[in-house]
């Protein structure tokens, strides 16, 4: 028996004025009423359109019926489907996977193989991801009064892309949209216009981009209402741009024109457009508050009518809250959504509430949503105690679960119990793992919400790169047998995403010893920045474009750390609750005291030199 009135359901795609807050929350209400009946109805079109697709109809053999759906079509990851996904970038029909003509590919910041994982797009999925924007504006003002009387200082990015052996892109799900006719025709909103001209946004050049995307907004201070992008890392990048490049900000406000060095056509010719003449006043007002010795608060003091700072500070993103909360002033932080590549899924119905606090309202009609029940535990099998993030492998939770467990669908999920995301989307993925660890915090009429615990696998994170055990190992491993050539042996070794500066940097601790006797070897410096380079070069292929092209991750650090220290992580370890018969050394270290530990015995410290190599594939 179904809950709801069916009476009430709306389309799959509901078309409404967005400049309609009221239309927007009764949308919200009657996706979140409906849930049960939505979600069989989302189903139903998706198998219905896409049965003879290659994929379906080898496990659905023209049948239809969500319970021969689940019987049959088995639960996927990457690895399962990159074989149809390389053969459509190739060249093969897109209706292997999906009826609909697939008209890009988005690369992921997840890898396989050390490359992005590419997830198919169609045209219709561009119009989902409109509406699903458009819903975030109603959601915002109901908490906040007046987002209509100003601007938002949104800086926005393009990626780089290249093209597939079938002429497909292949590019970022955020380049995607922004390059689309969805978003550079967007219909006038007056809820959400922005300070940077999309001819700023869709610059490739990312320095160009960023300078002018920050003038224009220093020019439009007093319109400003909200700041914000897309990431905490990316916004904190751009204040520490800032930090780099007020005086030249101040002098192009000053004299009306825009550095020489701005060479991209369209940035000057609407950045100059938009500083129209000479503001000496506007610049000395800004030169004033750049100067002062702390930058504490700069957000508000420089955009005085800012309300709140819009950006990701959930998952790998809440390392940059108290960065942020240093340069806010106090302003809200404010994630309003949960999305991937695969798919756009959650709204923040609660957009004012702590970062920690911050849980996702699934939208119904996004995709098809299973869960995979995980179990959390430490690792002697006793329940999952909180070890102020030691690090994932010992004290931090571990998830469990049996490959043939039976997914839970989304009306079923348990207050406080942990998922595994699993999603069937209108785009051709049919039952597939996206990765996302979640916690059900609560619901909002029949719709849970989550709050996302982490992404499966990954131990450091500075911005969009995801690097797992498996990564650092294969990379330390590279690393080492340079040292072993000259009879160093590495003993031990752990790391962490050091954020204490923009941008951050992996860290490497290692303990290493010379081969015969138990002695801190004389260290060739080139030796250690080598194995810097090293670790970097064999790192996949996110990380090294964050760190090459976008400069949002620092050069790669190793310490080294004298003998024992590795003996003192693990009496620390145990001390917080860690089995001492089944320890294991972390890979990753999240508590503080943890790394205060391993720095206050450390003896010599490395960078390295280059940028690794990296190139669109």
């Amino acid at each position: 028996m179904t809950r709801g009135n069916p009476c009430q359901l709306p389309g799959m795609l509901p078309n409404y004025d967005p400049n309609d807050s009221e239309a927007g929350m009764k949308i919200l209400e009657d996706l979140t009423e409906n849930v049960e009946q939505i979600q069989q109805r989302v189903l139903e079109e998706i198998v219905t359109r896409n049965a003879r697709t290659d994929y379906l109809k080898g496990f659905l053999d023209g049948q239809f019926d969500k319970q021969v759906f689940k019987k049959t079509v088995p639960v996927v990851n990457y690895e399962d489907i990159k074989p149809y996904i390389e053969r459509i970038a190739n060249g093969d029909s897109s209706n292997i996977i999906s009826a609909e003509p697939i008209i890009e590919l988005l690369t992921s910041s997840g890898t396989s193989g050390g490359q992005p994982k590419m997830m198919p797009s169609t045209a219709e999925d561009l119009h989902r991801k409109t509406f699903f924007y458009n819903l975030l504006v109603p959601v915002m003002n109901k908490y906040v009064d007046g987002l209509d009387e100003g601007k938002a200082m949104y800086l926005l990015f393009v990626k780089p892309e290249t093209k597939t052996p079938s002429g497909l892109m292949a590019r970022p799900v955020l380049t995607s949209y922004y390059k689309s006719n969805n978003f550079k025709n967007r219909p006038f909103n007056r809820f959400n216009v922005y300070t940077s001209p999309d001819e700023t946004i869709l610059c490739s050049d990312s320095k160009q981009s960023m300078y002018c995307q920050l003038l224009c907004g220093l020019v439009q201070r007093q319109e400003v209402l909200r700041v914000g992008a897309v990431f905490a890392s990316a916004f904190l990048r751009a204040i520490k741009f800032l930090e780099h490049n007020w005086k030249e900000l101040c002098s192009n406000i000053r004299t009306g024109h825009v550095s020489d060095w701005i060479t991209d056509p369209g940035c000057r010719k609407v950045v100059s457009l938009v500083l129209n003449k000479t503001k000496p006043e506007l610049a000395d007002l800004i030169e004033h508050e750049c100067n002062s010795k702390s930058w504490e608060g700069i957000i508000k003091k420089l955009w005085p009518r800012t309300k709140y700072i819009e950006v990701i500070v959930t998952g790998s993103m809440a390392q940059y809250v108290s960065t942020l909360e240093y340069y806010s002033g106090g302003l809200p932080l404010v994630s309003t959504m949960y999305a991937s590549s695969e798919c756009y899924f959650g709204i923040n119905f609660k957009p004012l509430s702590k970062p920690w606090d911050v849980s996702y309202t699934l939208i119904p009609n996004m995709a098809y949503f299973e869960f995979l029940p995980v179990k959390k535990k430490n690792e002697d099998g006793a329940q999952y105690v909180q070890c102020n993030g030691v690090c994932k492998e010992n004290c931090m939770e571990k998830e469990t679960e049996k490959e043939d467990v039976e997914t839970v669908e989304l009306v079923d999920v348990k207050l406080g119990q942990y998922y595994e995301l699993v999603v069937t989307t209108f785009t051709g993925l049919y039952r597939y793992r996206v990765g996302d660890i979640l916690m059900v915090t609560g619901f909002h009429n029949k719709a849970p919400q989550f709050r996302f615990v982490h992404r499966r696998n990954v131990v450091l994170s500075i911005d969009t790169d995801k690097t797992s055990e498996e990564d650092l190992l294969k990379a330390v491993t590279k690393a080492k047998v340079i040292v072993e050539s000259l009879g160093i042996l590495l003993i031990e070794y752990t790391s962490y995403a050091d954020t204490s500066s923009i941008p951050g940097h992996y860290v490497l601790f290692w303990e290493i010893t010379s081969k015969g006797n138990n002695h801190l070897p004389v260290l060739d410096p080139k030796i250690m920045e080598q194995c810097c380079s090293t670790v970097e070069e064999s790192l996949d292929s996110v990380y090294r474009r964050c760190r090459r092209k976008d400069n949002s991750i620092g050069p790669l650090e190793i310490r080294v750390v004298q003998h024992g220290t590795f003996d003192a992580l693990m009496d620390f370890c145990v001390s917080q609750g860690s089995s001492v018969n089944q320890y294991k050394t972390p890979r990753c270290i999240k508590s503080g005291e943890a790394i205060n530990i391993l720095d206050s015995r450390v003896v010599a410290r490395f960078f390295s030199q280059k940028a690794p190599f990296w190139e669109p594939v």
